[in-house]
C-alpha cells in the first residue's frame, strides 16, 4: 500500500459520501459554526485519505470533514460510513487509514490490525459519545417509561402488545393501544447492536439470555439496514420500536423512550444526560490504547444508561507517511475542545474531560 493505486480503487466506492460531505454536509443541514473550526496554527495535511465504518458517527464525521476542511486546504477524507465489522474488515486488509467503530477491537481483530500496522499497535481512541435512543411510534404516547426488562422482553419475542402488564406498570395513566409491537434490528453487523445488546445482557440476563453481538441474534422483529435504514423503518411503521444513535433519532424527529437507570430514575436522553454515563466508564486499554468499560447499570444520578463510544481505530506506527501525517492531525483536530464542540449540535454527546484528556495524549503518541 505504499503507492497510490489502492486507495484510488477504494475511492470509487465512497466517492459519492465524499462528494456528499463537502456538498450537504450533515443529515440534518445545519451549518456549523466558524468558531468550531480548528484555531491558530495547526499542521495540515494536505492529502486525499480513505476511512470507513461506523454509521452511528457520520454526522460527527461529516462536519468535522466540513470544517477541517475550511483551514487545511487540500485536505480531503472520504468516509465510508458502511457499519463498524465492515470498516474493521477494510482497515485491517489495508483498504483505509484508519476506521471507526462503536466497539473496541477483540482480541482476533486486533491480532489483524497489528499485522496491518507493520507490528505495531492498533489503538482503540474514543471519539464520540453516541447515546442509543429506544425510538418508537406509537401515537399519542410520548415520554414512554421503559427498564432493560421490559427492553429484553420486547426484543425477545415475549412481549408482544404495547398494553402488555409489563409496560402498562411503568406507564400508569398512559393511554397504551392493544397493538401489535413490531421490533425493528439492524440487518448489518453493528456496534450499536453490539452495544444494545451488551446492555440487555448485562443488565437483564434472565430475560436476555444471549451473548452480546454485532449481528442481531434472534428472529425477533424485521432488520433494516444502517442507521438510516432504521429510522426510515420506524418513521413509516405505526406501533415500531428499535434502537438507534441519538443524532438519528433527532434527525428523524423520533420518539424516544425515557430509560431506568440502576439509581431506578427513569432518565431522559440528552448529551447531558449520557456524559454521565460515560464519566463513570473505566479504561482497560494499556499503554496509549483508551478502550473503554462502561457501566450500563450507572447509579450515576440524571444518568442515561445506554450509550455507546465510537472509537477511531490507528495505527501507533506503520502507516505510509502521508497518511500517518493526515490521521494524526485530523483526529489531533476531532479530540480538541473546538472538535468536540460541534458534536451536541449534532445529536451526540462530548467526551468527558476525565476521558478526553487520555485520548489527546494518545493522539499525540500516533507517528
Amino acid at each position: 500500500m505504499k503507492n497510490g493505486s489502492r486507495l484510488a480503487a477504494l475511492g470509487g466506492v465512497v466517492v459519492a459520501g465524499a462528494l456528499a460531505l463537502t456538498a450537504c454536509g450533515s443529515d440534518n443541514n445545519t451549518t456549523a459554526s466558524s468558531s468550531s473550526a480548528p484555531k491558530g496554527d495547526i499542521d495540515c495535511a494536505k492529502a486525499s485519505v480513505n476511512a470507513a465504518g461506523s454509521s452511528a458517527q457520520k454526522n460527527a464525521v461529516e462536519e468535522w470533514t466540513k470544517l477541517y476542511a475550511s483551514k487545511c486546504a487540500g485536505a480531503n477524507l472520504n468516509y465510508n460510513p458502511n457499519g463498524s465489522g465492515a470498516g474493521i474488515q477494510a482497515f485491517t486488509s489495508g483498504q483505509v487509514a484508519f476506521a471507526g467503530s462503536d466497539s473496541s477491537l477483540k482480541p482476533e481483530e486486533a491480532a489483524a490490525a497489528q499485522k496491518r500496522c507493520q507490528g505495531s499497535n492498533a489503538l482503540n481512541l474514543p471519539m464520540v459519545v453516541g447515546p442509543i435512543a429506544v425510538v418508537y411510534n406509537l401515537k399519542g404516547t410520548d415520554g414512554l417509561k421503559v427498564s432493560s426488562e421490559t427492553l429484553a422482553g420486547i426484543f425477545s419475542g415475549k412481549i408482544k402488545k404495547w398494553n402488555d402488564p409489563a409496560i402498562a406498570k411503568e406507564n400508569e395513566g398512559a393511554k397504551l393501544p392493544s397493538s401489535d409491537i413490531k421490533p425493528i434490528y439492524r440487518s448489518d453487523e453493528s456496534g450499536t447492536t453490539d452495544n444494545f445488546t451488551n446492555y440487555l445482557h448485562t443488565t437483564a440476563p434472565k430475560i436476555w439470555t444471549w451473548e452480546k453481538a454485532k449481528k442481531w441474534p434472534n428472529s425477533t422483529g424485521e432488520g433494516a439496514p444502517k442507521s438510516d435504514g432504521v429510522s426510515s423503518q420506524v418513521k413509516s411503521t405505526d406501533g415500531a420500536i428499535s434502537y438507534v444513535e441519538m443524532s438519528f433519532a433527532k434527525n428523524n424527529g423520533l420518539q424516544n423512550a425515557h430509560v431506568k437507570n440502576g439509581a431506578g430514575e427513569y432518565a431522559e436522553l440528552s448529551p447531558d444526560s449520557a456524559s454521565k454515563a460515560i464519566a463513570g466508564a473505566q479504561v482497560t486499554g494499556t499503554g496509549n490504547d483508551v478502550a473503554l468499560k462502561i457501566d450500563y447499570s450507572t447509579k450515576e444520578p440524571g444518568a442515561y444508561p445506554i450509550v455507546l463510544v465510537t472509537y477511531e481505530i490507528a495505527c501507533e506506527k506503520g502507516l505510509p507517511a502521508e497518511q500517518a501525517k493526515f490521521v494524526k492531525s485530523f483526529l489531533t483536530y476531532t479530540s480538541s475542545a473546538d472538535g468536540q464542540k460541534i458534536l451536541t449540535s449534532q445529536g451526540y454527546a462530548p467526551l468527558p474531560q476525565s476521558v478526553l484528556t487520555k485520548v489527546q495524549t494518545s493522539v499525540k503518541a500516533l507517528s
